[in-house]
């Protein structure tokens, strides 16, 4: 794996040498996945991360969304458990204290929060929460406004030990640093990564906060579609719960997500397709490696 100050570009061949765990056993050994999130109006974004990680190996999926949306969701992903938490009168995850979330997150090998989230006072509570529940070991993948509450509080992680993953847009990357992004990704990451204390993958510009760095660069403009994101941070989360560790999962999740959309190209153009579209082609994307 790359020295310090050394950015590699991720391909194939790197990641051949930096094989995936193929746990053996039942669904436990694979882990279990709970994706924190789902406002009233977007809990498609539950949906897509949550099938992504099971796409990506996880063997025990739950989700957690607004109690509105909870029925459907069980509906439309019927191999998860789907929980329904308390929201506020527009539809915002409240960020009040849950038992039942609580314990699940102490149950769980990985915890994604952020996708389809709203509010960012509620969601700075709900992170809280959510660190305050979740054991030492229990890896972490935040995204969507989760990275917004982390920005308002930028110690939460600092000197934890937490494996955790930031998984930033440029939006989300400009809080974070509180200024723009520059013209060097590479080195934006590697900030993020020194000052949160955890991998940082900034489209397909991933550091730690050792030094080390990677860069994916296959991924093209169909990935920029309502919805990628949510893929992505799925994919992290069912990569990290077959037991990758944080900077190797960030790495293939990053060459998975760009690669899946390259397998959508022959049939839909480089730009058109659909986030959704995205899932099937993860499991054949990661076997071909």
């Amino acid at each position: 794996m790359p020295s310090r100050s050394e950015t590699r570009v991720i391909t194939a061949g790197l990641l051949r040498e930096w094989a995936l765990p193929v746990p053996s056993g039942g669904k436990q050994a694979r882990g279990t996945v709970l994706v924190v999130g789902g406002a009233r109006f977007t809990p498609g974004a539950v949906l897509l991360a949550g099938v992504a990680a099971l796409r990506a190996g996880a063997g025990v999926l739950q989700l957690a969304a607004a109690e509105s949306t909870a029925a459907a969701l069980s509906i439309q992903v019927p191999e998860a458990m789907v929980v329904g938490l308390p929201e506020t009168a527009d539809g915002a995850v409240a960020g009040r204290a849950s038992q039942q979330l609580g314990e699940l997150v102490a149950a769980a090998d990985v915890v994604a929060v952020g996708p389809g989230l709203t509010d960012i006072d509620q969601t700075r509570e709900l992170l809280r929460l959510v660190l305050d529940a979740a054991d030492r070991q229990t890896a972490l993948v935040l995204d969507a406004y989760a990275l917004g509450a982390l920005s308002h509080s930028p110690d939460l992680l600092v000197g934890s030990g937490r494996p955790a993953v930031l998984t930033p847009n440029l939006t989300e990357a400009r809080h974070l640093l509180d200024r723009e992004p520059g013209d060097d990704l590479d080195a934006d990451a590697a900030e993020l990564a020194r000052r949160y204390d955890a991998v940082v993958s900034l489209y397909g510009h991933i550091a730690t906060p050792d030094g080390r760095g990677w860069r994916e660069e296959s991924g093209d403009a169909g990935l920029g579609t309502s919805g990628s994101g949510d893929v992505r941070a799925g994919l992290l989360a069912g990569l990290l719960s077959r037991g990758a560790q944080p900077d190797q999962a960030a790495c293939w999740a990053a060459y998975a997500h760009a690669v899946s959309g390259q397998r959508l190209v022959p049939r839909y153009g480089r730009i058109g397709f659909l986030a959704r579209e995205l899932l099937d082609e993860i499991p054949p994307t990661l076997a071909a490696v």
